[in-house]
C-alpha cells in the first residue's frame, strides 16, 4: 500500500514540477506534457535500466500516465500570474524527490538487492527525472551544482537499505522525514563542499 501511494504521490509532484519548468523556459504544449512525463517517469525508467528489470514495465502503469496527464493539463490551464507562483516554490521537487526516493529504495529491497544497489535505486529514482528535465531544459541540473539534494536520497535508501523499516507507516514517516530535510536545506540553502579550477591566465 505505501508503495503505491508512494508512487502516486510522487508522479503528481514530478509531472507538475516537469510542467511548470516547461512553460517557465516557454516550451510549447507538447513540450510541457514531454517534460512533465520524463521527469515523472525518467528516473524509475533508469531504475529499471540498472536494475535489470524490463523497460517495457513501464508501460504497465496506465493509471499512473493518466494521473500525470491530468496534472500537467491542470497546470497548463493555470493562469498565469499562479504558474509564476508556482515557479518560486521547490515543494514539489521536494516531494518528488521524497516519495520516489523510499518507493525506489522499496522496489530495490524487495527484489533482494545489496545495499549499494538499494541506494542507487533510490538516488536514481528520486533525482533521474529532474535531471533530464533540467537537461532538456538547457539547464545546468540543480542536483549536481546545489542544494543539498541528492544526500536526502541517499539516507532513504540507506535506512531502507539497512532492513530498519517493515511497517507501511514506518516508510510514511521516513518519506516525511526526508522531505522535511530536503526542504530546510533549500530553505536556508545548504549546500555541500565545491571545488573548481581556475584557469591560470596565458603571459
Amino acid at each position: 500500500m505505501a508503495w503505491d501511494v508512494l508512487n502516486v504521490i510522487g508522479t503528481i509532484a514530478f509531472a507538475m514540477s516537469g510542467a511548470v519548468v516547461a512553460l517557465e523556459v516557454k516550451y510549447d504544449i507538447i513540450g510541457a506534457y514531454v517534460l512533465g512525463l520524463i521527469t515523472a517517469f525518467g528516473g524509475g525508467a533508469i531504475r529499471n535500466l540498472f536494475t535489470g528489470i524490463p523497460i517495457i514495465d513501464l508501460w504497465q502503469q496506465s493509471s499512473l500516465f493518466i494521473v500525470a496527464f491530468i496534472t500537467i493539463s491542470i497546470v497548463i490551464l493555470l493562469p498565469n500570474n499562479s504558474v509564476a507562483l508556482l515557479t518560486k516554490w521547490s515543494i514539489f521537487d521536494s516531494i518528488g524527490l521524497s516519495a520516489f526516493s523510499v518507493q525506489g529504495a522499496m522496489y530495490a529491497h524487495s527484489i533482494d538487492l545489496p545495499l549499494f544497489a538499494v541506494v542507487f535505486s533510490a538516488a536514481i529514482t528520486g533525482a533521474g527525472g529532474g535531471i533530464i528535465r533540467d537537461v532538456l531544459a538547457q539547464k545546468r541540473p540543480i542536483v549536481l551544482r546545489q542544494d543539498v539534494y541528492l544526500l536526502w536520497a541517499v539516507f532513504a535508501g540507506f535506512i531502507i537499505g539497512l532492513d530498519f523499516l517493515s511497517k507501511s507507516y514506518q516508510f510514511y514517516i521516513l518519506f516525511i522525514i526526508t522531505f522535511i530535510l530536503r526542504h530546510i536545506s533549500h530553505r536556508f540553502s545548504w549546500s555541500l563542499p565545491t571545488r573548481s579550477i581556475q584557469k591560470q591566465k596565458e603571459e
